[in-house]
């Protein structure tokens, strides 16, 4: 049989934006590392040292009580420090707290998406347009809820506001609402006042908010002098009875992608099912890892390498941003959060003011994007695959200057190409 000719038993399972994007780069010679290659389509941040950060972690040291497997909700002690930072972070002075009851373990921020997938009943779930590639086909494999998509318009700068929250629940019926925050691909943030109001709303009509908060301390909008990241956890009253979940893990915000070491938050009865979930869906994270993290997971550390991310990447920021605007790849608001620049391509001359075709023909350049359609969450493909991002493409400046610098400066000649009269 040729290895082209599928197993009838086997559906196909559409690879995710990145995975995508990855793979065909590869075809074209890619390798990680490759010092020839800009890489602007990985979601992960540059991993080495920055200024002002603390020491990386070079070598883990595995003890041989921790060859064993660990519990399914993760290490006991962990979970006990994980608890403890959100409550210094963002419940100093509240009688509610969270304790090690709150938290789950996972090994990787999709195993523990997948977990809360899992564990929800047969309900209306609502979900954003944009929003994170790999949601759709998390989102599609469970068919216990009902995925219920929610249009935000680059016109309005993807505003949503609390009262738009309230109209949606009631007017969708929804029970659960699934978002990343700040937004991975638009950079949008709901913070401060505006997110204690949604946490409001959910408390009052009963709908769970599942927060993924990968990007919370990159942040671009604080206020001086204040650490610059922002949690729904600060305005839940009572950690068991809020409906608010969050996902969270050192992939983003301690720089640690490889480690694929991540965290459920939320009130006990629902970290009980979650992990109960996990038990059948991947049977819990690595142990020695798990352990590694504890140091990692102390204020002191946690605030000073949240300081150097905010240095290093808001520099990265303005310039990238800047640079791209000048291109022509404008943006519908300047990211709030994250390391992406959500770019808009209308501007640009014929092919590039299409995302696939400009991601074709950057990949010609050694630069890897991400074509915006990838975002257009459609679990089932039960809508029309005619997607209103075509005209955009998401762009990282997770990785170091002198990378961005080179892709900056490829894709100048890229548009110069196709623009009619430019001179080189």
């Amino acid at each position: 049989m040729s290895d082209s000719v599928p197993l009838h038993a086997f559906r196909t399972v559409p690879r995710t934006g990145v995975i995508f994007v990855t793979a065909e780069a590869t075809r074209r010679g890619y390798r990680p590392g490759d010092p020839d290659w800009c890489n602007l389509g990985q979601g992960q941040p540059e991993t080495g040292d920055l200024p002002g950060a603390p020491p990386r972690v070079n070598a883990v040291t595995v003890d041989m009580a921790d060859q064993e497997y660990a519990p399914v909700a993760g290490l006991w002690e962990v979970r006990e420090a994980i608890a403890g930072l959100y409550n210094r972070l963002y419940r100093k002075g509240l009688p509610s707290q969270y304790s090690a009851e709150n938290v789950c373990l996972s090994g990787g921020g999709r195993a523990a998406l997948t977990r809360a997938a899992a564990s929800l009943g047969q309900v209306n779930l609502g979900h954003f347009l944009p929003d994170y590639t790999a949601y759709e086909e998390l989102l599609d494999v469970f068919k216990a809820f009902t995925a219920i998509p929610i249009l935000l318009e680059g016109e309005r700068g993807y505003a949503f506001t609390h009262d738009d929250l309230r109209r949606e629940i009631q007017g969708r019926g929804l029970s659960a609402l699934l978002f990343s925050n700040p937004c991975n691909p638009t950079g949008k943030l709901v913070q401060g006042e505006e997110l204690a109001r949604w946490v409001g709303v959910a408390r009052e009509l009963e709908c769970s908010l599942l927060i993924d908060e990968f990007y919370s301390h990159y942040v671009w909008t604080g206020r001086p002098g204040v650490l610059p990241v922002e949690s729904a956890a600060r305005y839940v009253e009572d950690v068991n009875r809020d409906p608010v979940i969050l996902f969270d893990g050192l992939t983003k915000n301690w720089r640690y992608p490889g480690w694929r070491m991540t965290w459920t938050v939320g009130p006990k009865q629902v970290i009980d099912t979650v992990a109960s979930a996990g038990s059948f869906l991947d049977g819990g994270g690595s142990r020695p890892l798990q352990r590694a993290a504890i140091p990692l997971l102390q204020e002191d550390t946690v605030v000073a390498e949240t300081r150097a991310i905010h240095s290093t990447f808001r520099e990265k920021r303005d310039r990238f941003h800047s640079r791209l605007e000048r291109l022509g790849i404008r943006t519908d608001r300047a990211p709030d959060g994250t390391f992406y620049v959500w770019g808009n391509l209308s501007g640009l001359p014929a092919p590039l003011n299409d995302g696939m075709a400009f991601f074709r023909a950057a990949l010609e350049h050694k630069v890897i994007t991400v074509p915006g359609e990838f975002f257009d969450v459609n679990p089932g493909k039960r809508r029309a695959r005619a997607s209103r991002f075509r005209s955009y493409v998401r762009l990282s400046f997770g990785p170091s200057w002198e990378t961005l610098d080179k892709a900056l400066q490829r894709l100048e000649a890229l548009v110069m190409k196709h623009t009619p009269g430019a001179t080189p």
